[in-house]
């Protein structure tokens, strides 16, 4: 027998799990041992099994500066304000520590919101909730995107249910003001991205009222590339012994080490042709492209799409349609080679894959906007290339680059490489109208977003040349611009008005010292000189003057110098420019706002009160409460719902007025009917009356026509009376004066209306030939008086 292999089954000893409290309890204790300098990767920090498998799934392996500095922190629950270069990493740095402090509580779906991570800009909330969903893949926490531009609805009805929330401020508070299911009473981590932009004056009133919502003990962290070091920004945060973190402030530069800049000086109808020339020279780059308003980049989008430069094109603003918005950031992570056309919205923490250039063709408001625009390429330690475009009057704002510790260069332009497309604008502008609009509204708010900025010593309105601006972007003629014709009108007037001003005071003073010379002032002392509009009001003392003399003139002012003519003017600018720029909007009014008020003044809507020729209330007894009980149950104010049992009630006792109101008007109608039956009835009656009156008249009175118009014999005719009838000829001489005396009635209507009358006269005839005719003789006598007649005949 063949021998048989035994098969040894090893049984290798089972490796406990450990309990999760056990597991949580260990992972506390060995943060206070974290040591920034000791890490090397990620696996270094005491993370939890499933953020570390996501990390590594992601291919995220040694952490960046930021992220080695802030997460010990961030672990022991400390407040922090974290500053670093764009491109270095600090969406890791608060997501990381968001998921592990929510590991640790043992956070579950029905605890509601734990974490709300709040950013500037859609496009940021969208991005960062994507790297949230990569590395979190393995935690069971719920996590939502609430922003504006997406189905308010189902956000509702699915926001209780969120653990992690990313949103953006306008959507966030208002879930706050009209979501009952929103509850942050137990939340434990605030976050702000781009800490400096959600704080400024362009959210403040909005994350104002969204910190009042939010409970006070909680961890906030605050991170951007340009930090708050705001007293007052952090006061309204509520911090708690916050530790700043800027692992790049002692570095040399503020921008990535791989980024190289530059600016170009180029007059402002120069910058179509030079965007032009740009793309054309750089087709097989990524560029991205920022101006200053969203239909500057509408127009030059539409523009170059009919131009065809032989790239993509593409461009994101804030009034397009969200769905479009994400179409377009997707679209444009994806390309290898293409132009984006941005505004400011895309200057913040978006993540744009091998960026090559970042173009600046407007100038951005201050050197933090520079540094977030430029920060879009030559991220994550790669390199890329960044071109600012600026006017000859901008040239202010290379004193604050160097300030923040910028370095930047200028470089000229090619002429030989520099294409004018002024006249291909012009054709295509003249056969689009829609495009025409287009650019005139480009034109317009780029002026007015120059007009607006804040530092008039970069921003200088009235050194534009508009008209040649608007014949670079094909426009024939240059579009109004209204708002800087009103703020050059009230500038000339303020100024008009201050010269008189100073004019006035100089006069008086003038009299002022006239009056003095001639009566206090001594013969043997100098005149004083007339003051003009350019001297000041220095009154300096002679030496050998009185004391009495030095205090005749004593002027309330502080300041005794009146300014020059030239510094009125520049204050003048400053004063106007500010006045027309910090305008307060008026809000628009909304229906709830116009009820509330109508509330507080106790005003009834859709109420219509008629008066009477006395003067009283007519009282519409189909719309108003008659009886006493439903006029108290209106005017009880303390019912805080409907009271069926007193609505029952009310109905009652307004129904008997109901029934006794529709018997009135039963019976008003039948009074009516009535009246109409009378009325019919008597008519009927006049009308038969007037008939019978008519068929009694009396006519014997009348005279005989035959006495009247005489007999005529029975063989006549009536055409016996034209005797130019029935004749072939006639004499000329009668028949013109017939005709002439005859004019008005012509023959031929004569004859019709003799031949009607000959009718009338026979038809009588034919009457009277029926009865017998009484002679006032006997029969006898009769019949010998026809004999007689008929031998005669």
């Amino acid at each position: 027998m063949a021998n048989k292999r035994r098969k040894i089954k090893i049984f290798k000893s089972k490796k406990k799990k450990e309990s999760i409290d056990v597991v949580i309890k260990n992972l506390k204790e060995s943060y206070e041992q974290i040591d920034p300098n000791t890490i090397e990767k990620f696996e270094d920090f005491p993370l939890s099994a499933p953020t570390l498998k996501g990390l590594k799934e992601n291919k995220y392996f040694v952490p960046t500066e930021i992220q080695r500095e802030s997460i010990g922190y961030s672990l022991r629950g400390e407040d922090i304000l974290g500053a670093a270069k764009t491109g270095s990493g600090k969406t890791l740095a608060f997501l990381i520590p968001v998921l592990e402090i929510l590991y640790c509580n043992k956070w579950t779906h029905t605890e509601g919101l734990a974490a709300l991570i709040i950013t500037p800009t859609r496009e940021l909330a969208y991005q960062i909730f994507e790297t949230l969903r990569k590395i979190g893949i393995h935690h069971d926490f719920s996590a939502g995107l609430i922003i504006g531009g997406k189905d308010l609805k189902f956000e509702r009805k699915r926001l209780d249910q969120c653990n992690i929330m990313i949103c953006t401020p306008g959507r966030l508070l208002q879930h706050m003001d009209e979501n009952p299911l929103f509850d942050c009473s137990n939340m434990l981590v605030l976050v702000l991205d781009e800490a400096d932009r959600c704080l400024d004056m362009g959210f403040e009133n909005t994350m104002n009222n969204i910190i009042d919502n939010l409970p006070p003990e909680r961890q906030t962290l605050l991170f951007s590339a340009t930090q708050t070091k705001s007293v007052k920004d952090l006061a309204r945060l509520s911090l708690n012994d916050p530790h700043f973190i800027s692992v790049h402030e002692a570095s040399e530069h503020s921008t990535p080490t791989g980024l190289v800049q530059s600016y170009m000086v180029c007059e402002l109808h120069d910058k179509m042709s030079l965007l032009w020339s740009f793309i054309k020279n750089h087709l097989h780059h990524k560029v991205l492209v920022f101006m200053s308003s969203c239909k500057q980049v509408k127009y030059f989008y539409e523009i170059l799409c009919k131009l065809r430069p032989g790239t993509s094109l593409l461009a994101l603003y804030g009034a397009m349609h969200q769905t479009k918005r994400m179409a377009v950031y997707e679209s444009f992570s994806k390309k290898q080679r293409s132009v984006l056309f941005a505004t400011d919205i895309a200057a913040r923490g978006l993540d744009f894959p091998s960026v090559n250039w970042v173009v600046q063709l407007d100038c951005p408001e201050n050197a933090n906007e520079y540094i977030h625009r430029a920060g879009r390429t030559a991220r994550f330690q790669k390199s890329g290339e960044s071109l600012l475009v600026l006017l000859p009057s901008e040239l202010a704002i290379l004193e604050q680059l160097k300030n923040k510790k910028i370095p930047i260069q200028e470089i000229k332009v090619n002429p030989n490489k520099l294409t004018s497309v002024q006249r291909t604008l012009e054709a295509t502008l003249a056969k689009d109208h829609i495009l025409k609009e287009s650019a005139q509204r480009a034109f317009v708010s780029y002026i007015k977003s120059v007009f607006l900025m804040k530092d008039k010593n970069v921003f200088n309105v009235s050194a534009l040349k508009t008209d040649e601006f608007a014949t670079s972007l094909g426009l024939a003629i240059p579009p109004r611009v209204r708002f800087l014709q009103k703020w050059k009108k009230a500038k000339e007037a303020k100024k008009k008005e201050k010269e008189s001003l100073a004019q006035t005071m100089v006069e008086d003073l003038n009299s002022n010292l006239n009056k003095l010379s001639d009566s206090e002032i001594l013969d043997d002392e100098p005149e004083p000189s007339r003051l003009s509009f350019n001297d000041s009001y220095n009154f300096n003392n002679d030496d050998n003057s009185d004391e009495e003399n030095d205090n005749l003139l004593t002027l309330k002012r502080k300041d005794h110098n009146i300014p020059e003519a030239e510094n009125l003017e520049y204050e003048e600018e400053e004063d106007v420019s500010f006045d027309i720029s910090n305008k307060k909007k008026k809000k628009p009014l909304t229906k709830a706002a116009v009820a509330k008020k109508m509330i507080k003044k106790q005003i009834k809507p859709n109420l219509k009160t008629v008066f009477d020729e006395t003067g009283e209330v007519v009282v519409d007894r189909t719309k108003t409460r008659v009886s006493q009980f439903a006029k108290e149950y209106e005017n009880n104010d303390e019912k805080g719902g409907i009271n069926i049992e007193e609505a029952k009630q009310m109905m009652r006792a307004e129904d008997i007025h109901d029934k006794k109101l529709f018997k009135e008007k039963v019976k008003a109608k039948h009074k009516d009917e009535k009246k109409k039956a009378k009325e019919e009835t008597k008519r009927a009656e006049m009308e038969d009356e007037s008939s019978s009156d008519e068929a009694s008249v009396d006519l014997s009175w009348l005279p005989d026509p035959d006495k009247v118009y005489g007999k005529h014999e029975s063989g006549e005719s009536e055409d016996d009376f034209n005797p130019y009838i029935n004749s072939g000829s006639e004499p000329e001489s009668d028949r013109s004066d017939y005709e002439s005396s005859n004019i008005h009635r012509p023959p031929k209507r004569k004859l019709l209306t003799n031949k009607k009358n000959s009718n009338k006269r026979q038809k009588l005839k034919e009457d009277l030939s029926d009865d017998p005719i009484d002679t006032g003789l006997s029969l006898m006598e009769d019949e010998e008086l026809v004999l007689k007649m008929l031998d005669t005949s």
